[in-house]
């Protein structure tokens, strides 16, 4: 099997999973516990905390432990949201953003915010003066990712988080996509709250942490026990912590090499595949994207069906439509890069582990370049695309 969907979500290491074992039976103590099974637990706590603080430039105390990505975006857009929103009820995010953002805000609008989503440009990042211009008195939040989950653009957090200082705006990065495989340091870009996802980064699932800077004020979404500063109640996942500190640890320590290789092959992906198939395109900028992200679109497939065929020779991507019990959706995110949905539709996401190689590449390409062409003769859109090909040709030739 080829895997190529990371960034959906990661194997667990091995050296995480080990890390992780103890805390299941040995050292299964509660930490809120004053014996010495809870202050084992307690203790791990801490050092997983110092490793996820050091793998975004913050303080150990700056770092709350969350449910995954999810819950931390959550966090943090409503906090903010319900601790100021008698000072402003105006937030600024982006068309593109994943739907803990999106649909957040959605929600907070139905409360009487006022949303205004950025558009992007055709490479799916944001134009900056768009977002000085969005800026108002009441604006209390911005919120933009850092780097895309499907079309893998990274936005200029420096830029964004250098603007929202200067106008007393706080600022929250979902950066779930970038933290692990690209640097992330916040206090160069002046972010006041990280998003982070574990099972991103070689991890297990179900757990993350959110980076709230000292000094910023939010509203609680979970009430009980007091733990995690109070901000986040309830007994920790002290594996699922474990886990994710471990997880932080390697990806710090690996960064440097982990994004000279992915980008090797990456840019080896792109190269061969838009090289070998006709009427292939790149999603998103060539240059600005994680070193792991590739997503194309194919004239004239139906992108269902080139995964279900990739799937069937044990190579494992995504598409940029979401297949759903009454029709096809076509992907938000390409919609706001200005392609229409029939292009929509013909995506493909390939995002690379540290466990893929140059060979896989090769493997993926023949097969890719097989399944293409085999959709394309059954495909009565390709010879709309041929024709309409052909008519151009043609036209080169007419006399006016």
């Amino acid at each position: 099997m080829i895997y190529m969907d990371n960034s959906a979500t990661s194997p667990v290491k091995e050296e995480v999973f080990n890390a992780m074992v103890p805390y299941f039976m040995e050292e299964f103590g509660n930490p809120s516990t004053l014996y010495g099974l809870g202050r084992s637990a307690k203790k791990a706590i801490s050092e997983a905390r110092e490793q996820v603080a050091k793998l975004i430039n913050a303080e150990v105390d700056e770092i709350i432990f969350t449910s995954g990505g999810t819950e931390s975006d959550n966090m943090a857009i409503k906090g903010i949201a319900f601790k100021n929103g008698n000072e402003g009820k105006h937030i600024i995010t982006t068309e593109i953003e994943h739907p803990a953002v999106k649909d957040t805000c959605e929600y907070l609008k139905e409360k009487g915010f006022k949303i205004t989503y950025l558009p992007v440009k055709e490479n799916g990042i944001i134009d900056i003066d768009d977002l000085k211009e969005a800026i108002c008195e009441d604006t209390i939040l911005i919120s933009v990712m850092h780097a895309n989950n499907e079309i893998g653009t990274i936005q200029p957090i420096e830029e964004i988080g250098q603007i929202a200082k200067e106008n007393n705006i706080i600022f929250h990065c979902d950066a779930v996509q970038s933290v692990g495989k690209i640097p992330v340091d916040v206090k160069k870009a002046n972010i006041d709250l990280l998003s982070i996802s574990s099972h991103k980064i070689y991890g297990p699932k179900g757990i993350g942490a959110i980076f709230i800077k000292k000094g910023v004020k939010l509203d609680r979404l979970i009430h009980g026990g007091g733990q995690e500063r109070g901000i986040r109640s309830g007994t920790e996942n002290v594996p699922g912590i474990v886990g994710l500190g471990k997880a932080a640890e390697i990806a710090r320590e690996d960064l440097d090499k982990n994004i000279q290789y992915l980008s090797e092959i990456r840019d080896a992906l792109i190269d061969k595949v838009l090289e070998r198939i006709p009427e292939s395109y790149l999603n998103g900028d060539r240059e600005n994207r994680l070193p792991n992200n590739v997503n194309f679109r194919f004239a004239a497939i139906e992108g269902e069906g080139l995964i279900l065929r990739l799937a069937a020779n044990d190579i494992n991507g995504a598409t940029g439509s979401a297949c759903s019990s009454k029709k096809l959706k076509a992907s938000y995110v390409l919609s706001a890069l200005g392609l229409d949905d029939a292009d929509i539709h013909g995506s493909l996401r390939l995002s690379l582990g540290t466990e893929n190689t140059l060979e896989d590449v090769d493997v993926v390409v023949d097969t890719l370049e097989e399944v293409v062409s085999g959709l394309r003769l059954m495909s009565p859109l390709w010879d709309d695309e041929k024709n309409e090909s052909m008519e151009l040709d043609e036209s080169k030739f007419t006399s006016h």
